[in-house]
């Protein structure tokens, strides 16, 4: 079975780029946060750590990403229980959660 992505992301070039990624793993693109094996989040989003937090408690993985200066909220994010990575990596870390 095919893995569905939740891509959560304001950039629209950016979350075309993730979308090329999953399909490319074999995964599919969803709009329902509730539908989705894997989130994908912009930790730099004002409810970025609520929404993370629900979707761990709900057993759902989380890939969150932000600017690499703002280490505070990456470090927030982890906290809160994403895998949280640097813009710049966010491709390579999609990619390796789809394996």
């Amino acid at each position: 079975m095919d893995k569905r992505v939740y891509l959560a992301t304001r950039d629209l070039m950016f979350r075309s780029k993730l979308g090329a990624v999953a399909a490319g793993a074999g995964a599919e693109t969803v709009r329902d946060a509730d539908a989705c094996d894997l989130a994908v989040l912009d930790a730099e989003a004002p409810d970025a750590l609520t929404r993370i937090r629900g979707l761990v408690a709900r057993g759902i993985p989380v890939l969150a990403y932000g600017a690499h200066v703002r280490a505070d909220l990456l470090r927030a994010a982890r906290e809160a229980g994403a895998v949280a990575v640097p813009n710049s990596q966010v491709e390579t870390a999609l990619r390796e959660l789809l394996a």
